[in-house]
């Protein structure tokens, strides 16, 4: 019960900061939606629908765009909405099919159909898609009406010949070949990607400030009043531990819930998401225990612990994928704790892996915290010893 209370009292101490609260628990959330939003979609392309005319042709044009594959397309009731939801980028494109539309087609007009898209790449992409469709639109048209003019009856009837007929034709069969390796963020969300670098680089980044609390006990004498009661040293240094251990835990905890439950992150197996977490953490307070010792200021935490927090973050994953290193970094990154957390959650995440997967970033990583707990403790020890 003595290491609990010394625990609650490390984090109130960290905590009578309110600032703490934004950059421990609220800070993290944001970068998550700003990497995702600068990542992109990761997924289908988005494609909204505005059908101002109401009659049939408009119908068919409209049907034809919302079995586009690879689009998410939905209909939109009005066509300024749908411009201004392209603008904030809810939508990468949208088409309008304006009023006199099926009247233009019917009298061998060009129906005129209205596109708007976001720039870049996959407003071009779905541009293209869309152009396909209302050019295979306009093929079946132009058949209809010369079917129409050779052998009588209405545009109706002869598309619905059309429809038949193309459906009885066989098919062209596409055969495709994957060269090189398959991107791994094909079936991943656009949140997917940062989130598991944005939870590593905080826990060790709090972790790291929490150290703080431990050179203000010091500071006080809070350490050295409750050395002078019948409190052995190995239960202020397990109270210690379990502060920064879980201050580490709760806040990975509510990031993998925030991102889950706000932006629909999928963290995969929960059971190697919550392993790795807890590894993580024990790292991060292993960590947090050897600064809280070797640091003397307030300032050097500020100062060397969080340039070594985001040093290694760069370098372990957490501010670019992994994926996208060059042999010699990738390398580099497995001599962090970092590189082996993010390689363990782009496994659970993109590679739909399981806990056997991670078995070695699991161990890699306890082993890390082990060595950091016996030198933070050590250390810790001694400095408790030296101002008794």
């Amino acid at each position: 019960m003595k290491a609990l209370a010394i625990a609650g009292i490390g984090l109130r101490i960290m905590f009578r900061d309110r600032s703490n609260v934004f950059f421990v628990f609220l800070m993290p959330l944001m970068l998550i939606l700003i990497v995702g939003a600068a990542f992109g979609s990761g997924g289908e392309a988005r494609l909204g629908v505005v059908v101002q005319d109401g009659g049939p042709l408009a119908a068919r044009m409209a049907a034809e765009l919302h079995e586009l594959p690879g689009l998410e397309v939905s209909t939109e009731d009005d066509a300024g909405q749908l411009v201004a939801d392209v603008e904030r980028g809810r939508l990468e494109a949208g088409v309008v099919i304006p009023e006199g539309y099926g009247e233009a087609v019917r009298t061998g007009s060009a129906g005129t159909l209205r596109f708007v898209s976001r720039p870049g790449l996959t407003g071009t992409l779905v541009g293209f898609n869309v152009r396909a469709a209302a050019g295979r639109e306009a093929e079946r048209l132009k058949a209809s009406r010369y079917a129409a003019a050779e052998q009588g009856g209405s545009l109706d009837d002869t598309l619905a010949r059309a429809d038949r007929t193309a459906r009885s034709l066989p098919g062209v069969t596409v055969d495709v070949t994957t060269v090189g390796e398959e991107n791994a963020y094909a079936n991943s969300s656009q949140f997917d990607v940062g989130a598991g670098q944005q939870l590593v680089l905080f826990i060790f980044l709090t972790a790291m400030n929490g150290s703080i609390v431990l050179i203000v006990s010091r500071k006080l004498g809070i350490a050295g009043r409750m050395l002078s009661t019948p409190t052995p040293v190995r239960t202020i240094l397990a109270g210690e531990a379990l502060g920064r251990i879980g201050l580490a835990l709760f806040q990975g905890l509510l990031l993998m819930g925030g991102s889950a439950l706000l932006f629909g992150v999928d963290w995969g197996s929960p059971w190697g998401a919550v392993g790795l977490l807890v590894a993580f953490c024990l790292v991060g307070g292993g960590a947090a225990m050897v600064a809280g010792a070797a640091f003397r200021t307030e300032q050097q935490v500020g100062a060397i612990g969080i340039f070594l927090s985001l040093g290694l973050a760069a370098i372990g994953g957490s501010m670019m994928p992994l994926e996208f290193f060059s042999p010699a970094l990738r390398t580099a990154a497995f001599f962090t704790p970092h590189g082996w957390a993010n390689d363990g959650f782009a496994t659970l995440v993109l590679e739909d892996g399981g806990v056997g997967d991670i078995l070695p970033n699991l161990g890699v990583l306890l082993a890390y915290a082990a060595v950091l707990f016996a030198l933070g403790a050590w250390l810790l020890r001694r400095s408790l010893m030296s101002a008794r």
